[in-house]
């Protein structure tokens, strides 16, 4: 049981304190257990891109210091009062949000990362309304977290490869599911890392025929033995010819710029791209690569609270998880820049066994 300061609970993790800063040892506290709260020692915690664009303040806004990390699997170390559906010993997730208001529209509807009330409380950045302060995330060894927000983790699942999908699975798994892809359809999956190696898995399950479209030569092996159809490379004009009006539906997970209306020209008519990656910088769009063959672009964040616990069971039936390398929190910088080379395959994991050592 972690240690209280006043009912606040002492934690440990790793922070960056400003947007040039690397991650280092921060100690801070977490609010007290109050009655519908989950508190969790955590296991382990996946690296996210958006980690890394929070820590360095490429999206702007960042709240230093910042502790990333929203893909989260732990133990249940305590419960509030109230608790009803979870007790100590479970095994359990925490994805990208920690709470929301729960009276609106959205929230009603499972739609909770659009709440209409200032948005979701976020894992990490954003306020916390009860201490003041803001949100610390799960490159630490415990969170504390209202119970409607906190995930069952199905049973024998590897609890490493699952926590990726605490954010991987539900971004990939939401567009697709939302979009019907199935049998019959052609999927293309752009971008082959973090987000793009689950959407191939998820969407091969479901029974699309499934293409990856790459710029890394070096990935297209990797596309196909993940379960890909076949492997485009985005660099070559003679297979973006050959690939033209072929896809019902791309999945866009690049978080760096890249050109969108020569990917658009692969859409079949009434074809749907979506973007699931978040670069930092504008994308442009010619009017007319959507409006020849009646082509829709959207966009999808994360699946609500209830769609991502569907997405958790669904996996662990068909025993899709992230292909991940663990590694020790004092390696988290390390990893950092191999993420920004696109050099993992495809997902880090911190084991937080190993923040022992750094006390």
């Amino acid at each position: 049981m972690p240690k209280q300061n006043g009912n606040r609970i002492r934690s440990i993790g790793y922070a960056a304190n400003s947007a040039h800063s690397k991650l280092k040892p921060f100690s801070f506290e977490r609010r007290p257990l109050g009655p519908k709260d989950v508190l969790i020692d955590i296991l382990y915690c996946g690296i996210c891109h958006s980690d890394i664009h929070s820590a360095r303040s490429e999206w702007r806004g960042s709240m230093y210091p910042v502790v990333p990390g929203h893909e989260i699997v732990g133990k249940v170390a305590n419960t509030g009062s109230s608790v009803r559906k979870f007790k100590a010993g479970d095994i359990v997730g925490v994805g990208c949000m920690v709470g929301s208001c729960g009276r609106c529209a959205s929230c009603k509807a499972g739609h909770e990362y659009d709440c209409a009330e200032g948005g979701p409380t976020w894992t990490y950045g954003s306020e916390e309304r009860r201490i003041g302060g803001h949100t610390y995330g799960g490159y630490s060894n415990n969170i504390v977290v209202d119970q409607d927000f906190v995930l069952r983790i199905p049973k024998n699942v590897d609890l490493a490869a699952t926590a990726p999908l605490m954010c991987a699975g539900t971004t990939t798994y939401t567009p697709l599911r939302y979009w019907k892809a199935g049998p019959g359809q052609t999927v293309g999956v752009l971008g082959l890392g973090g987000l793009g190696h689950v959407a191939v898995k998820i969407a091969r399950s479901m029974g699309a025929k499934v293409i990856v479209l790459t710029s890394s030569k070096g990935k297209v092996r990797d596309a196909l033995r993940l379960g890909a159809d076949e492997a485009l490379l985005t660099s070559n004009r003679a297979q973006m010819r050959k690939y033209m009006n072929s896809f019902n539906l791309i999945i866009d997970t690049v978080s760096a710029d890249h050109d969108l209306n020569g990917l658009l020209q692969l859409l079949k008519p009434d074809g749907k791209m979506v973007l699931v990656g978040l670069p930092s910088n504008p994308l442009k769009i010619d009017a007319f690569s959507l409006v020849n063959g009646h082509k829709v672009l959207a966009g999808s964040g994360l699946g609500g609270i209830k769609e991502t616990q569907e997405m958790l069971d669904y996996c662990a039936r068909r025993m899709i998880a992230a292909d991940i390398e663990l590694i020790p929190i004092q390696k988290v910088n390390q990893a950092y820049d191999r993420i920004v080379k696109g050099d993992v395959k495809y997902r880090f994991v911190i084991d937080m066994k190993s923040l022992q050592k750094s006390r």
